[in-house]
C-alpha cells in the first residue's frame, strides 16, 4: 500500500470521528448511548474482529512474529514505566500519575486496531491482538498502582476476564489447530467485527464534542505529555527496535501502535482510584485530536 493509500485509510477514520463529533452536538448521541456503545464494542464486536482476524491459515512465521511481538510490547511497556519516572519527576504527584500513565497505556481498543485493520488488513488486527496482551494485564495492575501505590487483585482479576484477551486465546486456539468455524457463525462474527472501526471512531469523536476546548487548552503542561505520548515514545520505540534488527512489518505495528493517542481507561481509572479525572480527560482529548495530525507523519515517515 503506498503512502498516499494509507493516509486516505487514516484520513477516513477521522472523518467517521467528526461524524461521532457532529451527532453529539446535534444531540443525536448522548452519554447513555456513548456508554451502550462503548459496552457493545468491548464486550462484543470488538472480540469479534479479534477472532475474526485468526481466521487465517496457520504459518510457522507467524507464529514466531506473534511470540516476537508479544516480547517486544512487553518490553516496551515495562520500559516506558521507568522512562515515565524519568520525563516527569519535576511535576507534582497527581500530574505525574496522569502523564505516567498516558505515557504507558495508548489508546489501541478503540484507535489502534482500526488504524492497523485499515493499512494491513486483518494481518494487522492479528499482531495487534496480541500487541495488546501485556497492555490489557498492566493496565489493571501498574496502571492502578500508579494511583493507589498497591496492588488491586480484584482489578487483576478483571484483567484476565477482559472480553477482548478472551477472544485472543479463543482466536489462538483456532488459529493454532486450523479450525473452520462454520460459515454461518464465521461470517455472522466477521459482520459484527467489521462494525467496530465506525462504531469506535463516533465513540472518539462523541467524546470530543463533550469537551469545552477552553477548558482543554488551558495546561501549558498537557502539550507536553501530548508530545511525549505521540512523537517521543514512538520515537524511542522506533530507534531501540531498528537497533534491534526488527522485521519490518513488526517494527512498523510496534511503532504505529505507540504513535496512538491516550488510552480512554485514564479518565475511568482516574476517577475510580482517586487521580485526576479532568486533566485525564485533557490529555485523552487533546492527544486526540492532535493525533489526527501526527498519526500520519509517523506513517510517512516508516
Amino acid at each position: 500500500m503506498g503512502n498516499s493509500q494509507l493516509i486516505n485509510q487514516v484520513l477516513v477514520l477521522f472523518i467517521i470521528m467528526m461524524v461521532g463529533f457532529y451527532a453529539k452536538k446535534k444531540k443525536f448521541l448522548n452519554n447513555a448511548v456513548d456508554k451502550g456503545l462503548s459496552e457493545l464494542l468491548l464486550n462484543i464486536t470488538l472480540p469479534f474482529m479479534i477472532v475474526t482476524s485468526f481466521n487465517i491459515k496457520y504459518q510457522a512465521e507467524m507464529v514466531g512474529n506473534a511470540q516476537k511481538i508479544l516480547l517486544y510490547s512487553f518490553l516496551i511497556h515495562i520500559s516506558l514505566i521507568f522512562i515515565s519516572k524519568i520525563l516527569f519527576f519535576k511535576y507534582p504527584i497527581g500530574k505525574q500519575q496522569i502523564f505516567r500513565f498516558i505515557t504507558i497505556f495508548c489508546n489501541v481498543g478503540f484507535m489502534g486496531y482500526p488504524v492497523l485493520e485499515s493499512i494491513y488488513g486483518s494481518i494487522g488486527v492479528f499482531y495487534a491482538a496480541i500487541f495488546n496482551i501485556p497492555f490489557n494485564i498492566l493496565v489493571w495492575t501498574v496502571g492502578v498502582m500508579l494511583f493507589t501505590g498497591e496492588k488491586d487483585f480484584k482489578s487483576m482479576r478483571r484483567a484476565v476476564a477482559n472480553p477482548a484477551l478472551i477472544a485472543v486465546f479463543i482466536g489462538l486456539v483456532l488459529f493454532a489447530f486450523s479450525i473452520n468455524l462454520p460459515l454461518p457463525i464465521a461470517t455472522s462474527l466477521k459482520l459484527v467485527g467489521s462494525t467496530t472501526t465506525p462504531i469506535s471512531m463516533i465513540i472518539v469523536g462523541s467524546m470530543l464534542a463533550e469537551m469545552k476546548f477552553k477548558t482543554a487548552f488551558s495546561d501549558v503542561s498537557v502539550y507536553y505529555a501530548t508530545a511525549v505520548r505521540l512523537l517521543i515514545v514512538p520515537m524511542i520505540v522506533y530507534v531501540v527496535l531498528k537497533l534491534l534488527k526488527v522485521d519490518d512489518l513488526l517494527l512498523n505495528i510496534c511503532v504505529i501502535l505507540q504513535a496512538m493517542p491516550a488510552a480512554v481507561m485514564a479518565p475511568i481509572i482516574s476517577e475510580k482510584y482517586g487521580g485526576d479525572s479532568l486533566l485525564a480527560s485533557q490529555c485523552v482529548f487533546i492527544t486526540t485530536i492532535v493525533s489526527g495530525i501526527t498519526i500520519p507523519i509517523v506513517i510517512l515517515f516508516l
